[in-house]
């Protein structure tokens, strides 16, 4: 039983968005006819093929298929239903059929403007490895420096000073609250995965050779990391990473066919800001963040965020 209902469940859960659809009419003969409504096998081979995949190998074979007919009798059955109680005329469902509509009306304009931008070929996967080996290449060691400071502001005043081209080390020794390193320059010595703090390690992975990071904030107050030399391994081979160097192009070309799709549309449609009422909406958060909390209520978790 339990096992039937969770197949009744996964299938009316799809169901959900495919009934806001208008539904193709049939002709010929049927499978099942409820009412005035025929279900043809073409019917449902095209259900079957709208379910995800994991929900397709639910439902294979004859008798997966006579229990997903079962399924869509079942729709079909409540379909009825509802529309004969009005449902269909209430103004909720014709709300969530307008959003539905608005965000399928979106994905297609997305698919079809932003697809054919963003499609990334063999050559540019194989191109990216060659000229990128180091990402794809495990660092064995890397010689990393810090600088650690207590406020923001000095952090900020050190990360401009080296951005001029002041010399790290010697700020290192002039302003590092950490006496091991600041005597060195803030020189860490060769460390290997695993030998640094998680704070460290983080940034430092992030950084290639003769790079610092921005100020970055930690329990001591904030860090500042260089690294100075990364020492590599062989590169992994091309048909390793060679996936998830084309997923990593095409979001990349997806984010900026979006963006300069998107700026080009703003300069079509006027988008007003109402400034009085945006920033009323902000006191009013302030209003309620000020206000006492009742004794026996509980925190509101959308207050916690800063």
């Amino acid at each position: 039983m339990r096992r039937v209902a969770g197949f009744a469940l996964i299938v009316l859960l799809v169901f959900a968005f495919n009934a806001c659809s208008k539904k193709t009419e049939t002709k010929g003969s049927y499978l099942v006819k409820v009412g005035n409504a025929k279900i043809t096998e073409a019917d449902l081979e095209r259900e079957l093929k709208n379910l995800p995949e994991f929900a397709q190998a639910l439902f294979a074979g004859s008798s997966g298929k006579e229990r997903f007919l079962d399924e869509l009798v079942k729709k079909e059955i409540l379909y009825h239903e509802a529309v004969k109680k009005g449902i269909d005329k209430d103004p909720q469902f014709k709300a969530k059929v307008e959003d539905f509509q608005k965000i399928t009306l979106v994905g297609l304009l997305l698919e079809k403007v932003i697809e054919e931008k963003s499609k990334v070929t063999p050559e540019d996967v194989k191109d990216y490895y060659e000229k990128n080996k180091d990402e794809v290449s495990p660092a064995t060691q890397m010689r990393v420096s810090q600088i650690v400071v207590k406020t923001s502001d000095e952090a900020k005043g050190i990360y401009e000073k080296l951005k001029k081209g002041e010399d790290f080390a010697k700020i290192a020794k002039q302003s590092s609250l950490d006496p091991g390193s600041a005597k060195n320059g803030g020189d860490l010595g060769y460390l290997a995965k695993g030998q640094m703090k998680p704070e460290i390690e983080s940034v430092a992975a992030k950084l290639k050779a003769g790079q610092f990071s921005p100020p970055v904030k930690i329990p001591a107050g904030y860090l500042i990391v260089k690294v100075t030399e990364k020492k590599f391994g062989k590169p992994l081979g091309f048909d390793i990473v060679k996936d998830l160097i084309a997923q990593r192009l095409a979001a990349e070309k997806q984010k900026n066919a979006f963006d300069s799709y998107l700026d080009e549309l703003r300069k079509t449609y006027k988008v007003e800001m109402n400034k009085e009422a945006i920033s009323q909406l902000s006191g009013q958060e302030k209003q309620g963040e000020a206000a006492p909390a009742l004794p026996a209520a509980p925190k509101d978790p959308i207050k916690k965020k800063d």
